[in-house]
């Protein structure tokens, strides 16, 4: 959710993309696993969208603010589809 939220305040400056790992069997696949928090939380009310200082009349806003919570509900309920929950919280 970390890069998915940087990519939305960032106003596309900053883009993530999604992994989707191809294994070739030429060899033995390694995975490394990587933990963080964002520590954000669920009930919060803080709102979130691209940062107002990098907003212009050349750069206007792509996304709307939204609460991480409904963020979070919207990307679980539409699972591994191969569609790009970002999409649905462009402006």
């Amino acid at each position: 959710f970390f890069l998915k939220t940087m990519q939305m305040i960032s106003n596309d400056a900053f883009i993530s993309v999604e992994n989707r790992v191809v294994v070739k069997n030429i060899a033995p696949r390694v995975s490394i696993a990587c933990f963080f928090s964002s520590h954000f939380h669920p009930a919060s009310t803080r709102m979130y969208g691209p940062i107002k200082e990098l907003l212009s009349d050349d750069n206007p806003p792509l996304y709307r603010e939204t609460l991480v919570r409904d963020y979070v509900k919207h990307y679980n309920s539409i699972g591994l589809d191969a569609k790009n929950a970002m999409s649905d919280f462009r402006s």
